[in-house]
């Protein structure tokens, strides 16, 4: 769509060209001018040339253009109206004041200085108004009142930062999978969840396939998109874009999280590896959850001191050094004393982690120590009385 556009300004630009300049060319090569028939020849000569050129510089020109569309796609609004506000002020200055060199008739001073105005103040109106963007804020809306301190008002001063990105864009892999509704949940994943139309029509095929487990697959991802659009915990947009010009699904979300300058989230191992190689930014949810893992596993030896009893079977009550409770199981007759223990299992709570494991001792010493316990209490009540 956009070659075909591109094209067609080329060619009616050569017509134009054709038309107002072919015409002083016929008398001196002897050709005899027609004021109907040459003018259609001018302008058929002029947009042949110039589509034919298009076809030469076509690559080119998408590149430019390709350029250009990502450079203020990346922009504010407020960047761009500021900007194409001061670069219509600095033309129109520039046009005041080539008015009167327009009148001197000399041949550069006429036609080339003027041009050169324009090019400049335009350039620099552009500058103006695209790094001073706070202070052309506070002249269109200047604070009434008395003056407040930054914050004491209620409003969040938001800055500026290379490691935050708004868009969260979703791959296919990661509504299928699920686990993004809970992570969403939870409130810690911020900015706008943003959803490729490219990634919802390969929903609907999979959601429409004849393997009953792809048909699974796919409905499931469609139905974690309509929960996180009408629960409305963060806010869900779609993207009504395509690159037409990348066949592959993969490829297509890095080039738009280049575009929006996103991130992409994805539980896609083959993916998070490829977009590694394109500066893009990338949240693996698998790698999340392997950093919340506990860090002990069933089998695994440790030293604790039993600080206190437990609440069931004889136990006691041991900490970690970053606060992580150990339960230890016939504990309580270990009171105050350090001893190794093995890890059983482990358990993630809304409170923290706890981990559950056992003396390393056989239960016939287990038993000994317990007979020892009773006996020493015993004797202690003997003397007593």
């Amino acid at each position: 769509m956009r070659k075909g556009i591109v094209r067609l300004l080329f060619t009616i630009f050569g017509a134009a060209i054709g038309y107002y300049y072919l015409p002083p060319l016929w008398p001196t090569i002897g050709v005899q001018y027609n004021s109907i028939l040459m003018v259609i020849v001018d302008i058929f000569i002029g947009g042949v040339i110039f589509w034919l050129l298009s076809l030469a510089t076509l690559r080119w020109v998408m590149q430019v253009v390709q350029r250009v569309e990502d450079y203020l796609t990346q922009k504010s609004p407020l960047y761009l109206f500021f900007g194409a506000l001061l670069t219509i002020i600095g033309l129109v200055l520039a046009i005041l004041i080539s008015i009167p060199l327009w009148r001197t008739h000399i041949p550069v001073v006429n036609n080339i200085i003027p041009i050169l105005l324009m090019i400049i103040f335009s350039y620099f109106g552009f500058r103006i108004g695209t790094t001073r963007l706070d202070d052309w804020k506070n002249i269109l809306s200047p604070k009434r009142g008395t003056k407040e301190e930054p914050g004491k008002s209620g409003d969040v001063i938001k800055q500026q930062d290379a490691n935050y990105h708004h868009y969260k864009i979703l791959d296919t892999n990661i509504l299928i999978d699920g686990r993004i509704y809970d992570l969403v949940k939870t409130g810690f994943l911020e900015g706008t969840l943003l959803v490729p139309n490219f990634v919802l029509y390969e929903l609907q095929y999979i959601a429409d396939s004849g393997e009953s487990i792809k048909r699974v697959r796919g409905r499931r991802g469609l139905d974690i998109l309509n929960k996180l659009r009408e629960e409305k915990i963060v806010p869900v947009e779609m993207y009504d874009g395509d690159f037409e010009d990348i066949p592959e699904v993969d490829s297509k979300l890095i080039a738009l999280a280049k575009k929006v300058d996103g991130v992409i989230v994805t539980n896609d191992w083959n993916l998070n590896k490829v977009i590694q190689f394109q500066n893009v930014e990338v949240l693996n949810i698998n790698n999340l959850a392997k950093s919340l893992r506990p860090r002990v596993i069933p089998g695994e030896r440790m030293q604790v001191t039993v600080v206190k009893k437990g609440t069931e079977r004889q136990q006691g009550v041991a900490y970690l050094d970053d606060g992580t409770m150990v339960v230890v199981e016939d504990g309580r007759y270990y009171m105050n004393e350090q001893i190794e223990v093995e890890v059983t299992s482990a358990l993630q709570t809304d409170a923290g982690r706890m981990i559950f494991a056992r003396p390393l001792h056989s239960a016939k010493g287990i038993d000994g120590e317990k007979n020892d316990h009773h006996a020493k209490s015993d004797g202690k009540e003997k003397s007593k009385k």
